[in-house]
């Protein structure tokens, strides 16, 4: 409590400085600054000059002491973001927004030593697409495990846009440890969400293709191009993906986007918008209108529900057809069976967000100025009154809702509304990329007494640069949200950070909600210089609980005891079985056993690492020159590498992390011997 009064002292003071120190006034003195000496005001002379000296207003001061982490504590939320085209997930400290760690996951990652010789290796060559290896991808949706809606800490999920790949990162040790290809897809873009209980993985599509990625050319584009959004069994006793439970459902030949699960009263149904219903297949160099205008057109889309109960149902009792080993629900079966549904959607949708007791579900039209609110509980008792002789359904069979049957409120927010979060207090917050502002606007029906405000009202518009895309809440998808916190995901930054060329970082914007009403506030600018980020979740710090270390031996691919740990340096050893070489290596600081390796050019090499170190940051690592292998040590774990010595020479290997006062005599030498 002292502290607290002791910081609102300081904002107020700081404020009171500022205010009388206008352009062409005088520096105040220290008894001036403070009304009396330093000590009495808790506040230094330093601090008030500098406030003074820079021009920092009232808000200014009040932004950096809220954003203000001091050395030694700890963020209350930590982010998670795309890395875009980087291929990987970005660990974010929230209110701080400091960068904690850049997780290696479709992209190789040389610090972790991910892609260059261990355990990583196997990991990305999971991604091949047929024979090829893929060593890129383009990141688009992280989603948190979840346990009754809310975020549970364990694990999380990020598809791969381009290549349509689901990755399984295990927040004990915040490393990725699966990558799955969709043997149906080419692309996805709706990936990852999880159902409430994580009991599936949902992989949305986004460009029609042939099924199975065949070749077919585009003037087939009605009859044989199609979406397919896939359900990946999610194995919480091996933390992995389970593709032999894994099933897919077949949808018409739109461009789906963003999906979202329903929780509590519309737990069992996903949401998923889509645009080009024009099915517009552009050809500008043969004289048609662009995707861009083709896909224009319509005045609406179709939001696509899907009763996934039913289809697992459906699933199981074998209504499926197998293509290229994925279980396939065909389209005219989920438009029978009670699958799939559609109602109209505003024009080109890009976000379809389920409210937290799962009662509405929100979505923005980038050319159309309103945000849409459908009710879940209108959308059931109009499909309850679908009559198949009166039915009104798509070209492809598909039963279509009429609007005013599933719509419960529209909110006129402005220019290009894209995504939508909720906090605590009963509003939501929906990013509006063309005005460049975040949008909080009040929801109604069970959210209507948490805010003093009329239902569905427009609240306040908080300009933001520029081009919000995603938009991102503490816990602002879970059935709880917290609230406190936004954050703006911003396209551009134009002339936000120092100029670094041509090619600019994105902006993180961190926006204060902590308050009702009109009274949002941009509190931070964090440039993103790594790839353009998405989406991110951000989830409250103590819902995590990675380890500090790995227990002496641990696999990081498998998190179980490696059978070729060693427990201490006198069980290393080199091993030769005619070409090939088996070695087990003890790493603590500060030197590696054996020193020597001495070999023959041609044998083939397999190397085993155990750092027995079991002090927390007591990370080592292992760079051998000229065979692109560097690895990243942490205390307890255990890596294998192997590799031809197909060059000869003499290598000095050596521990590339900084771990004592003897760090640079922490060395080796492998020598190879010519043929």
């Amino acid at each position: 409590m002292k502290k607290l009064i002791l910081l609102c002292a300081i904002v107020l003071v700081l404020a009171a400085i500022i205010m009388a120190c206008g352009p062409g006034r005088q520096t105040p003195t220290r008894e001036s600054a403070v009304g009396g000496t330093t000590s009495q005001a808790g506040l230094s002379a330093d601090a008030a000059q500098v406030a003074a000296e820079r021009g920092l207003s009232p808000d200014d001061v009040t932004a950096a002491l809220k954003t203000f982490m001091p050395s030694g504590q700890l963020d209350p939320y930590i982010m998670f973001a795309s890395g875009g085209q980087g291929g990987q997930v970005l660990v974010v400290g929230v209110p701080s927004m400091r960068i904690l760690k850049l997780i290696g996951v479709f992209t190789p990652e040389p610090w972790q030593g991910y892609g260059f010789g261990g355990a990583g290796n196997a990991i990305l060559a999971q991604g091949k697409v047929g024979d090829n290896e893929i060593l890129w991808g383009d990141t688009h949706h992280p989603g948190l495990s979840e346990t009754n809606g809310e975020y549970d800490g364990q694990f999380l999920f990020i598809n791969d846009k381009a290549n349509a790949r689901v990755a399984v990162i295990d927040l004990k040790d915040f490393a990725t440890k699966q990558i799955v290809k969709n043997p149906l897809a080419i692309n996805d873009h709706g990936g990852s969400f999880v159902t409430p209980n994580t009991e599936y993985i949902i992989e949305g599509p986004q460009y029609a293709a042939p099924l199975g990625w065949e070749y077919s050319d585009i003037a087939n584009y009605k009859e044989e191009y199609r979406g397919v959004m896939t359900l990946w069994k999610f194995d919480r006793a091996t933390g992995r993906i389970d593709p032999a439970q894994s099933f897919s459902i077949e949808l018409p030949p739109y461009f789906q986007d963003l999906c979202d699960a329903g929780k509590k009263v519309s737990d069992g149904w996903l949401f998923c918008n889509s645009f080009n219903t024009e099915l517009a297949t552009g050809g500008v160099e043969d004289g048609n209108p662009p995707f861009e205008a083709g896909t224009a057109k319509n005045d609406t889309d179709y939001l696509h529900i899907v009763n996934w109960k039913k289809a697992e149902e459906l699933y199981k009792a074998g209504k499926v057809e197998t293509i290229k080993g994925m279980p396939l629900i065909r389209l005219d079966t989920a438009a029978k069976e009670g699958v799939l549904y559609f109602t109209p959607e505003p024009k080109s949708p890009h976000g379809a967000d389920v409210t937290p007791g799962g009662e509405y579900v929100v979505v923005g039209g980038k050319l159309d100025p309103h945000v849409t609110i459908y009710s879940f509980d209108k959308i059931q008792k109009a499909i309850a009154a679908l009559n198949e002789g009166t039915m009104t359904k798509d070209e492809f069979g598909v039963p279509v809702l009429s609007l005013d049957s599933t719509m419960e409120a529209q909110v006129e927010l402005g220019l290009g509304p894209l995504h939508t979060v909720y906090d605590d207090k009963g509003y939501a917050y929906t990013s509006l990329f063309l005005d460049s502002v975040v949008a909080r606007w009040t929801l109604g029906g069970p959210y209507q007494g948490l805010h003093p405000e009329e239902p569905w009202t427009l609240v306040q518009k908080l300009p933001v640069q520029y081009n919000i895309g995603h938009i991102a809440a503490a816990e602002g998808d879970t059935s709880s949200p917290d609230g406190n916190y936004v954050v703006a995901l911003n396209k551009w930054s134009i002339d936000r950070f120092a100029n670094v060329g041509p090619l600019l970082p994105q902006n993180f914007q961190l926006v204060d909600t902590s308050q009702t009403g009109d009274t949002m506030k941009v509190l931070y600018d964090m440039p993103i210089g790594m790839a353009e980020p998405h989406y991110a979740q951000i989830i409250k710090a103590d819902k995590l609980a990675p380890l500090e270390v790995y227990p002496v031996g641990t696999n990081p691919e498998t998190m179980q005891q490696d059978p070729n740990a060693i427990t201490g340096p006198d069980q290393a050893k080199v091993v030769r079985n005619g070409n090939n070489v088996e070695i087990w290596m003890a790493v603590v600081r500060s030197h590696f056993t054996p020193e020597h390796i001495r070999i023959k050019q041609g044998d083939h090499v397999i190397w085993h690492f155990t750092n027995l170190e079991q002090t927390r940051d007591a990370t080592h690592g292992f760079a051998l020159p000229g065979y692109n292998i560097n690895l990243s040590l942490e205390p307890g774990k255990t890596e294998t590498i192997e590799f031809d010595a197909n060059m000869s020479g003499t290598y000095a290997y050596y521990c590339t992390e900084f771990c004592s006062a003897l760090h640079l005599e922490m060395l080796g030498y492998f020598m190879v011997e010519p043929n």
